[in-house]
This record gives structure tokens, C-alpha cells and sequence, in this order.
């Protein structure tokens, strides 16, 4: 193994904890790097389905660590919860930990995304409401409260009164709401303080150390690259950074300790919430990949607009992370299609070609998608393990997407299993080697 980093290719929700699952059996850490609970990951093992929000998906393999790690905004209420579902299914947290540096989500945070939300109007962005973005803009700030202050009852009560004194002010004087408790506040989140200490420590060494093991870190993303806050699809981002990059400033492991960058697209593209999507599908085949697919947000339950698969966003992908290889999911939810396009290209109203991602594409309503349309297949994928004996169509439109996108694809998925991970002409074992060597 290596130091692998896992980040989403498109707009988030690629299965990238299938991914991380898969390598994390031969790994020494899993690390997740950045997001909150926005973010959801979906792990399936033998007949058992889980469900992460803000635990590693690497904790179903019980004997290495699991890191939530400094660029993680946490909600406490959310992660106790969390780890009392998965307690009661079995799952072994012994190897858990917590940074102590990583943000808290409180309750104020939460009201006041509602907030800004609300005021923007038909301008809104589309924020899942869970306070992601107030708690990151907190830390900006430097008066964002830390796991460490969090878990120590004094340090918690007297940060508390100084945040939410200011927090008040705000809500009743911009907002005109009522101000919040600070004593409720305190007397819940104490007992979550408590239930939570056991884990937090400081982190940064032990990811170091663990880094420089044969069995290295698998680098966990959430979301994906075009909702990175610098380089995504501004302002319909997240505000954090899911890219490559994220992994060394959300851990504080060196960009030198990187060995490889896997990026993980679906065979189309979906998002959620708002912006331009020039592939989307509006019709009865969005409908057809959305409930197939099973299209809906692990952690929000939002449907998720589906479209075709875009290939100038996967070439600004493996450029703006530096990618490796590419793992290529869900190719099974295309079968039953008489035909597959694949976005190559946007033209614009003025008769111009484009094959580069535009910076102001949330903006743009004078492209449409270029196609490229390769026959389909009607082939059940679910039982296949191995390339070889893929459909031909299904073949052909596997080479045509790694051509297109300039990118070696390393894994393929034709279902949601460990065991539907089939391993594309070695490129992954290669990508490793030569990185190591």
C-alpha cells in the first residue's frame, strides 16, 4: 500500500467510502480530511448496508485506526448518535480518534445557516442546513470552538458565553429572533462533551507515523472536487476543500508524503442543490438512472438530478488534484439503455467550442453539452468480476471514457459490494508501484 488520497472526481456522492472500504483492508489509518455532516458515505458488507456521516468509512475493518482528523467540522450531537448506531450493529471503536484541533457544529451555527439561507431567496445556495458553513466561517474568524476546548467543561462554558454573546447579538438585531440559552445549551452538549472525550487527542503525529509505515494512510474525501470552496463550482461549494490538497492541510501531512491521488466518478454525473448542470437529464433517462442508481443523498435524502457522464469535468479534476488513476462507478445503473452519451464538449450560442471547464459555469446559460453517443448494453453487470467478461458495448464505453479523460481508470464498480470492485488491467497496483519506486 501507500499514502492514497480518495477525493470525488464530480460533484460529490461518487460512492467514494465503497472505495475507501475496499483499500482500507491493507492500510495502517484512515483519515477523513474535511466536511461535516453534510456529507454521507454508504458502505456495503455481505448483506449489511452502513451508513457514515462523520465516522471513516475504514472502521469496518477493526484493525486500524480511524481519524476525524483537523479540517473536520463536528457535530457532537450527531456523531454520538452516530457511534450509538453503530455500537448496537457491532462495530468496534477501540481504534477511533478524534483530533482535538477539529471545529465544533453548535446549535447556533445550525440557526444561523437557516438564516442566511432564508435571506437569499431565490439567490440561495442550497445548504443542507447543518451549520457547515457558519462553524467554517467561525474558524476563519478565530472564534470557532475546538474539539480540545470542547471536551474540558471549563474551557467549554467560558467559550460558550463569549461566542454566544456574540452569536445573540446577531440574531436578534439582524435576524429579530429570539436569543439562544446558553445554559441549555451547556447542559446538553456537556453530555455529549463527555461521551465524546475518550477520543480526542492530538492527531497530527500519529497521522505522521502512520504515514511512514509500509501499510500508509488512506486520505478519506467527502463531497467532490467541483464543490471545493476555491476551485469548485463558486458559489454553489461546500466551505471546506474536498480536493487532493485538502488532505495535507486538514491532517498536516506534507504534499511530499502523497504517493497516489484516486479519483472517483460515477459512469454519469448527478448533483444536488443548485447551479448549472449542462449534462443534466430532464426527462425519463435521469428519472431511469435516478431510481436505479438510487439517486438519493445518503445523509439528506435529497433526490439528486442525474445527467449524462461529462468529461470536461473529470479532465479539470485529474488537473486540479493531480489524479492517478480514476475509479469508475456505478457502470451497472447504465444498463438497459439502447444508448449512452458522454458530454466530450460545450458549445456556446456564439458558435464557440469548449473543452476546459469555464470559472463563471454556474453562471452560464449559453452552453449546451456536446455528445459523443456509443451504443448501449441490456446485460445484469452485478455478477461480473472481471473486465474481460463485460458486455462489449460496456467494454468499448470503459476505453472511450479513460481515452476521453486522459486519465487510467484503476477500478471499476458494478454494484455496491466489496466484492463488486473489479481491478482494471492493474493500473492500480502499477500507479502504486511507480510511486513508491
Amino acid at each position: 500500500m501507500a499514502n492514497i488520497v480518495i477525493v470525488g472526481a464530480q460533484w460529490g456522492d461518487e460512492a467514494k467510502g465503497k472505495i475507501v472500504d475496499f483499500l482500507a483492508q491493507d492500510a495502517a489509518m484512515v483519515v477523513r480530511y474535511g466536511g461535516g455532516n453534510n456529507a454521507g458515505h454508504t458502505v456495503t458488507v455481505g448483506s449489511e448496508e452502513y451508513k457514515f456521516h462523520l465516522i471513516p468509512a475504514g472502521i469496518l475493518n477493526p484493525n486500524i485506526l480511524c481519524v476525524i482528523s483537523d479540517g473536520v467540522v463536528v457535530d457532537p450531537g450527531v456523531l454520538v448518535k452516530e457511534l450509538s448506531g453503530l455500537k448496537s450493529r457491532g462495530v468496534d471503536f477501540k481504534n477511533l480518534k478524534i483530533s482535538a484541533s477539529a471545529h465544533v457544529i453548535l446549535p447556533y451555527h445550525c440557526l444561523q445557516d437557516d438564516f442566511q439561507e432564508s435571506r437569499r431567496g431565490d439567490s440561495a445556495i442550497g445548504t443542507t442546513g447543518r451549520g457547515i458553513g457558519p462553524a467554517y466561517s467561525d474558524k476563519a474568524t478565530r472564534i470557532g470552538i475546538r474539539m480540545g476546548e470542547f471536551v474540558d467543561p471549563a474551557r467549554f462554558e467560558a467559550r460558550l458565553n463569549t461566542v454566544l454573546a456574540e452569536k445573540n447579538a446577531l440574531f436578534t438585531k439582524v435576524y429579530g429572533a429570539e436569543p439562544l440559552d446558553a445554559g441549555k445549551i451547556l447542559a446538553e452538549y456537556s453530555r455529549y462533551a463527555a461521551e465524546l472525550k475518550p477520543y480526542v487527542q492530538d492527531i497530527a503525529g500519529l497521522v505522521f507515523e502512520a504515514a511512514k509505515t509500509p501499510s500508509g494512510v488512506i486520505f478519506e474525501g467527502a463531497q467532490g472536487t467541483l464543490l471545493d470552496l476555491d476551485l469548485g463550482t463558486y458559489p454553489y461549494v461546500t466551505s471546506s476543500h474536498p480536493i487532493a490538497g485538502g488532505a495535507c492541510i486538514g491532517t498536516g501531512v506534507g504534499p511530499t508524503m502523497i504517493d497516489a491521488v484516486i479519483g472517483v466518478a460515477k459512469s454519469y454525473t448527478t448533483r444536488v442543490g443548485k447551479g448549472v448542470f449542462p449534462t443534466e437529464l430532464d426527462n425519463e433517462t435521469g428519472s431511469y438512472i435516478r431510481e436505479k442508481g438510487h439517486e438519493y443523498g445518503t445523509t439528506t435524502g435529497r433526490p439528486r438530478r442525474c445527467g449524462w457522464l461529462d468529461i470536461v469535468v473529470l479532465r479539470y479534476s485529474a488537473r486540479v488534484n493531480g489524479l492517478s488513476c480514476l475509479s469508475l462507478g456505478h457502470l451497472d445503473v447504465l444498463s438497459g439503455l439502447d444508448s449512452v452519451q458522454i458530454g466530450v464538449g460545450y458549445s456556446t450560442k456564439s458558435g464557440e467550442t469548449l473543452d476546459q471547464l469555464p470559472s463563471d459555469l454556474p453562471f452560464r446559460t449559453d452552453i449546451e453539452p456536446i455528445y459523443e453517443t456509443l451504443p448501449g448494453w441490456s446485460e445484469d453487470l452485478s455478477a461480473i468480476r472481471s473486465f474481460e467478461n463485460l458486455p462489449l458495448n460496456a467494454c468499448n464505453y470503459v476505453k472511450r471514457v479513460e481515452e476521453l479523460a486522459g486519465i487510467p481508470i484503476g477500478t471499476l464498480s458494478v454494484g455496491p459490494a466489496r466484492e463488486q470492485t473489479i481491478l482494471f488491467n492493474d493500473v492500480l497496483e502499477r500507479t502504486i508501484r511507480k510511486r513508491l519506486s
